[in-house]
């Protein structure tokens, strides 16, 4: 099968089709990645959260083959700054200007506001991977050019895809999260078995306090309301307010997340008398379930621990999923299981004087992550010790 060198430019999802989008971003021997389906992509564009006017510029790209259908896509924006997107430049940016340059516009691909690993040149299972994956490349590279941008970024693509932009010729980062990895528990017990004696107990105590008097809900599909979703977003937007922060995402992108992809969501509410107290977001994934928000307008000791990391691991555990992924930051989730795990980006900057400072940085960086994850897995890990009962 051939494609066609020319490459086309979207302003909206929508103008690609969810038909075209996803024959090439979900396959069915693949789990699924909700972040890069069109449903989750169109709800921040029509929501107005990923959007010129937000310093996201859409520039979707889509290949064709010779019959004209759509083989291959990328989601693609022209960025005005480098906020909601986790892989952090800023630095860059500020020694570049400092210098005369210009850092922005730049080219970015990435799920919207999710720190997420998931793939990012996204090719129909019947197109020659490698292939697709030039023409994205290649279609992306043009773009930069044409807006004068400095550089094109690709931000948590999986392992083998970072693996072959870095052969394409790519900077490599690596960064690092903390994720739970099933060990093929059958119960919420079978995990805390693994781990150290004190850990156990202290991880009970912890959800015995976080739940008294409360009510805990875990809602998915057509449990959720619009109820839920106003007192979600009330939580959200408080969070951002406490951490001098502004939310990314408005009421609207919850209703349309709601609306289409109600079997991706899991909300854990927490209730009180009636009120709605706290919640944690979650996407659901082929084999992994996702955390992203969380919220609250009372402040529960150990309550946050409760609403993202245990019960979603009680969630995960139940219905068979490889991991959690409980997105940025956050060394405190080592103690209640989610251990460092690697996540990846990769870089071209257009101006050399700029680039070879950065690629130097980055190859010290990544020996100073990877040194870090081996330290922190050793010296902290709660799971048991040979001889600890």
């Amino acid at each position: 099968m051939t494609l066609k060198p020319a490459v086309r430019i979207s302003r909206r999802i929508a103008e690609i089709g969810r038909a075209d989008w996803d024959a090439c971003a979900v396959h069915e021997d693949k789990p699924v990645n909700p972040f890069i389906c069109f449903d989750f992509l169109d709800c921040v564009e029509e929501a107005g959260c990923a959007v010129e006017t937000q310093g996201w510029g859409p520039q979707h790209l889509a290949v064709e083959d010779e019959t004209g259908r759509v083989a291959a896509v990328m989601p693609l924006y022209l960025k005005g700054h480098s906020q909601g997107e986790y892989i952090f430049d800023q630095a860059w940016a500020d020694a570049y200007e400092r210098a005369g340059g210009r850092y922005y516009p730049k080219l970015l691909s990435a799920a919207p506001f999710t720190p997420a690993t998931g793939p990012r040149l996204l090719v129909r299972p019947d197109v020659d991977p490698d292939l697709g994956r030039k023409a994205l490349l290649g279609g992306a590279l043009t773009v930069c050019e044409r807006f004068g941008a400095s550089g094109l970024h690709v931000n948590f693509p999986d392992r083998e895809e970072w693996t072959w932009l870095g052969q394409a010729g790519m900077a490599l980062r690596e960064g690092q999260q903390y994720h739970w990895l099933n060990r093929g528990y059958s119960t919420f017990d079978d995990f805390l078995a693994d781990l150290s004696s004190g850990r156990r107990k202290t991880i009970r105590r912890e959800r015995r306090d976080a739940v008294q008097g409360l009510e805990i809900l875990c809602l998915t599909g057509g449990d959720l309301t619009e109820e839920h979703w106003d007192a979600f977003y009330r939580f959200y937007v408080d969070t951002g307010s406490r951490k001098w922060g502004r939310p990314y995402l408005n009421r609207l992108f919850f209703s349309l997340l709601s609306e289409r992809m109600a079997d991706r969501v899991l909300l854990i509410m927490a209730r009180r008398e009636g009120r709605w107290i706290a919640g944690a977001l979650n996407l659901i994934g082929g084999d992994c379930l996702f955390g992203r928000n969380w919220g609250c307008v009372e402040d529960v000791p150990f309550l946050h621990f409760e609403l993202c990391y245990y019960q979603a691991i009680e969630w995960a555990i139940g219905r068979g999923l490889a991991r959690v992924e409980a997105g940025a930051q956050g060394q405190h989730k080592i103690a209640r299981g989610y251990l460092p795990a690697p996540v990846h980006s990769a870089h071209f900057i257009a101006d050399p004087a700029l680039r070879g400072p950065v690629e130097d940085y980055l190859r010290r960086e990544m020996k100073a992550v990877e040194e870090e994850m081996e330290w922190l897995s050793e010296a902290y890990s709660p799971f048991r010790q040979s001889g600890d009962a």
